[in-house]
């Protein structure tokens, strides 16, 4: 039912939200499921009756009357098999789009439901970015991986009215346990701790310590339980843009 379009960002979707796919697994597994629970057996008499047909007999045994359409009645053995193939063929396929119509319907109705709720998240943390600072007293510093491959990013909404700083991380590599991630503001070119903190992609913003001043911002790698100076490597670095 989905168009072009519609099926690729589904997919691109997929590739961003990995509880998508799972959902989309879960819900055909579940349908499969459903399929084999609620099949129906056929009747025990039906596979001897459709045998004795073949064979040209009554389901009493007895021979039954068979009737000649042409003048070659040699051919009509291989006719009726082509005939059985072909309803069979027929209600397979019959069967086989209602079954893929139906899951379409479904899965759309699912993607809807997902979409709708990507949206409300965005919308809360939209208005949770405007509400939480000050906008004539907001700076935005963009932070970006230090190495040249690294795909790491966040950013720092700083009111310097109330020295409140908020973290908005958009990807950073999963820690083992015994490592934490540390914020750093510079301030006149010494850091200056502003908290330890763990993330999955479930906390995508968290406040931090207070700052006054600061020229830049980093994140750095640490052992969990860091103290007030940084040991470890730098994953993500700011400057503020005067």
């Amino acid at each position: 039912m989905a168009s072009e379009e519609e099926c690729r960002e589904f997919e691109q979707l997929c590739v961003q939200y990995p509880e998508l796919v799972a959902a989309r697994n879960e819900f055909e597994e579940s349908l499969e499921k459903q399929a084999f629970d609620k099949a129906v057996p056929p009747p025990s008499f039906l596979k001897e009756k459709i045998l004795s047909n073949i064979r040209g007999q009554d389901a009493s045994g007895k021979e039954a009357k068979i009737v000649s359409m042409n003048a070659r009645p040699q051919n009509s053995g291989w006719l009726r098999y082509v005939a059985a193939a072909a309803v069979i063929l027929f209600v397979a396929s019959g069967w086989f789009a209602f079954d893929q119509y139906s899951k379409r319907q479904k899965l759309a109705g699912s993607y809807s439901r997902l979409q709708y709720q990507i949206d409300s998240v965005n919308t809360i943390l939209a208005r949770q970015q405007q509400s939480m600072i000050d906008p004539d007293a907001s700076m935005v510093v963009n932070m970006q991986g230090t190495q040249p491959s690294s795909v790491s990013s966040a950013s720092i909404y700083w009111d310097t009215a109330s020295s409140n700083v908020f973290l908005v991380v958009r990807n950073l590599p999963q820690l083992p346990t015994e490592k934490q991630y540390q914020l750093w503001a510079f301030i006149e070119g010494k850091p200056v701790d502003l908290g330890l903190f763990d993330w999955d992609s479930k906390n995508v913003i968290l406040q931090m310590k207070n700052t006054q001043k600061a020229e830049a911002f980093a994140i750095t790698i640490e052992n969990r339980g860091n103290g007030a100076v940084p040991q470890g490597p730098v994953e993500t670095m700011g400057k503020i843009s005067l």
